[in-house]
């Protein structure tokens, strides 16, 4: 009777834990910070160093740095780059302290070469506080790139110091700590901080970074960053916008043992054990311009890609279950360029105009959802959205459409959703559409299934 009664309770427990989902409890989910993230959608990455000022500066060329007096913007105005961040309709913005040059744009005590030698505001200004506070002020979190792997002021590449320079690895590393130190721990919380090209790892010679992100900013999202932290995102192979198709939000890592390349895979994998989705990062100015499109360039301002180039990339950024992050650039004066700041309130407002307001719209649980048109609709769009909080549950789905002339036809298809997915396709007059799961991990959770009319609606 005894051990009768200890079953029964143990199913009753089961059901309990299990619910209507049919339990699952090895789906990988993401935390409170990695959702928060994912709801963020939108950043700027916002690019300021010395080859700006000193065009023909080349960082990997030991010696050749500029003085720090080159540095010197006449009107820089970190309100006005967060209203750039804000017209675009970014959630976040994250900063580049420090690029390859070496040149810090905070006052750091770890080396000479940073604003505090230079003539802007006689030394004494910190561009990475005023940033912050502008931040702050419109309701943007701030996030911070400081590249640990290169340095020309200290002849560094790759995170290892080079024959010749003026420093040890050992100097070096102590160096980046304390960067890295500063960075973290004066400014306030982080919403994202950003490694470029990873991390090198101790066991390969660099500094032991894990410990310090845990310490001083153990919730900012950390692209590439290093290997054990609880929210990492990975790159998605590319500086263009385009994340692969499929993209899923679980993957095996995010760098290989070294800390700085990429690993294959760069679609992620449905059944892999971490929660580790895909940044999109790509350039306002075409990757031709100066420096790839990252940093202006006088006589540059005309070449920028245009407002349905820029949707394209869009739609196979955050409509792929990426984040979007679009490099802006600042001049010599300190300002984001007139031209710029137009062309990305144009891309903004034609993000909020396409996708603002869905024609039809539902949400549900199962592995079928409708949406019924009150009169005939032209449409040319799907929007689909998981409830991430339960993970990537779908694994493959369609769409049909019930057409005006009663024929049903399948508009669209694809594997993983995740956070977001669009999916565009020739404009077709429906009366119904239909969501189809056809493979799942577990009862689909479906945020959002939402049809856009053709432009000519």
């Amino acid at each position: 009777m005894i051990t009768i009664l200890h079953r029964v309770a143990a199913v009753a427990v089961l059901f309990a834990l299990v619910g209507c989902d049919g339990g699952h409890s090895d789906i990988v989910r993401p935390n409170k910070v990695q959702r928060d993230w994912a709801e963020a959608e939108i950043g700027v990455l916002i690019h300021y160093d010395m080859q700006v000022f000193r065009p023909d500066y080349v960082w990997r060329r030991y010696g050749s740095h500029p003085d720090p007096s080159a540095f010197n913007p006449t009107d820089l105005d970190t309100d006005q780059w967060m209203e750039a961040a804000a017209a675009l309709g970014a959630r976040y913005a994250v900063l580049v302290a420090k690029h390859g040059s070496g040149f810090s744009l905070w006052p750091t005590e770890a080396h000479a070469y940073s604003v505090k030698n230079s003539p802007w505001k006689d030394g004494k200004g910190d561009i990475v506080a005023d940033f912050v506070a502008s931040c702050r002020k419109y309701g943007i979190r701030p996030g911070i790139y400081a590249n640990t792997n290169a340095n020309g002021y200290l002849h560094t590449d790759r995170g290892i110091v080079r024959e010749g320079g003026p420093v040890t690895q050992k100097e070096y590393n102590a160096v980046v700590a304390k960067q890295l130190t500063e960075l973290w721990s004066n400014y306030g919380d982080l919403f994202e901080i950003w490694f470029d090209g990873g991390v090198l790892t101790p066991r390969e010679g660099g500094a032991d970074v894990l410990p310090l992100v845990r310490k001083l900013q153990p919730d900012a999202i950390a692209f590439q960053g290093p290997y054990g932290h609880e929210n990492l995102i990975r790159w998605v192979g590319n500086e263009q916008g385009t994340a692969p198709d499929p993209c899923w939000a679980t993957a095996d890592s995010t760098t290989t043992s070294d800390g700085i390349l990429a690993v294959s895979g760069l679609h992620g994998r449905p059944d892999a054990p971490f929660w580790c989705p895909g940044e999109s990062d790509f350039t306002l100015r075409y990757n031709s311009s100066f420096e790839g499109g990252w940093f202006w360039h006088e006589g540059e301002d005309s070449l920028m890609f245009s407002v349905e180039q820029l949707m394209e990339k869009y739609e196979t950024s955050v409509g792929r279950n990426t984040n979007m992050l679009l490099g802006i650039v600042i001049d010599t004066a300190g300002r984001v360029p007139q031209a710029d700041f137009r062309r990305i309130s144009e891309f903004g407002a034609a993000i909020r105009e396409r996708y603002g307001h869905p024609d039809l719209c539902t949400s549900g649980r199962g592995k079928r959802l409708s949406l019924k048109a009150r009169r005939p609709l032209n449409v040319d769009r799907i929007v689909l959205q998981e409830d991430i909080a339960r993970g990537e549950r779908v694994l493959s789905w369609h769409v049909e459409g019930l057409l005006s002339d009663g024929s049903v036809r399948t508009l669209c298809e694809g594997t993983n959703i995740g956070h977001k997915r669009i999916a565009r396709f020739g404009p077709v007059e429906v009366t119904a559409l239909r969501f189809v799961a056809d493979g799942y991990k577990a009862r689909p959770r479906i945020r959002t299934f939402a049809a856009y009319g053709a432009p000519e609606n």
